[in-house]
């Protein structure tokens, strides 16, 4: 029997109670599976949840043919109870991001029709991959609308559609799905087929930042971050600029202008002391040739 999935209908829980099914050791890491699980498994972009089962602690999980498998750093014996804790913190800036994207994804295929093609919750990072081109200048209307969505604090749910159903909605999916479709809606913003956690509604966001655009495979890949870890960037970034525009004498807002102009002063040093380097060679020469 497949895993329960425990975080499908609670995306919030980070402690649950699990009976041990089977504990499989691999090289002196161990493998487990329960009966059901809020550990969400690596997959759909987003990576896998942390924290501890027992004892011991929880360092990745995968699904394989509907079974989760917890790979863990101890023997936990079959049959037994034990407790699952979450790193929250960690799954609540997956479902941050992940909920962020989903809206960008949507205002983009609304708005360009370009299809969400690749994505990827890194440690730095979210990156997303687009099949059409985006400039910088629509890039930061999409960013405003996304945060527009973050201020309307809008509902973000799920559902699991029979086929009937299906058959009439419009719905983002990068690829075809067998079986069950669930669907995460931001509302009036995107609809998504996705197996991954999100926020219950858009202003838990918090934030929403794209961080740069590049050409990718004929079209764009984005980089953006959400939530918490948007705002730990705003800082380093903020306070790196304050302490240049400090030593630079200048205002915050006049810092990026202010180093193009020491580059370029810098630029001027250089070749003016190239000059003088070659001045002083032939003087040297000159000297050398009169005492000989």
């Amino acid at each position: 029997m497949n895993t329960v999935k425990l975080y499908e209908a609670d995306a919030y829980l980070g402690e649950f109670t699990a009976t041990v099914k089977k504990c499989i050791s691999e090289a002196g890491i161990y493998k487990v599976e329960l009966d059901q699980t809020a550990f969400y498994p690596e997959g759909g972009g987003q990576p896998a949840d942390q924290g501890t089962l027992g004892d011991a602690r929880v360092l990745d999980v995968q699904e394989v043919d509907g079974t989760i498998w917890h790979t863990v750093t101890q023997l936990l014996e079959p049959g037994t109870e034990v407790v699952g804790k979450l790193d929250f913190e960690r799954r609540f800036s997956n479902m941050q991001n992940h909920s962020g994207e989903h809206i960008v994804s949507g205002i983009i295929a609304r708005e360009y029709g370009y299809h969400n093609v690749g994505f990827h919750m890194g440690s730095e990072a979210v990156t997303v991959d687009f099949d059409g081109v985006l400039t910088k200048e629509q890039l930061f209307e999409i960013e405003q609308q996304a945060n527009d969505a973050v201020l309307r604090n809008v509902p973000i749910t799920a559902s699991l559609p029979d086929r009937e159903e299906l058959a009439q909605m419009e719905y983002r999916s990068k690829k075809e799905i067998e079986g069950q479709v669930r669907l995460i809606t931001v509302e009036g913003y995107d609809c998504c087929a996705c197996c991954g956690t999100h926020v219950s509604s858009t202003g838990e966001i918090r934030l929403i930042k794209l961080l740069g655009v590049q050409n990718y495979k004929g079209g764009v890949r984005i980089s953006m971050l959400c939530g918490e870890k948007a705002f730990r960037d705003y800082l380093i970034k903020h306070t790196n600029l304050v302490g240049i525009a400090q030593l630079l004498s200048v205002k915050p807002e006049e810092a990026g202008d202010a180093v193009v102009r020491l580059k370029e002063k810098n630029i001027e040093l250089k070749k003016e002391l190239k000059q003088l380097k070659k001045q002083l060679y032939i003087l040297e020469q000159e000297g050398k040739a009169q005492d000989s």
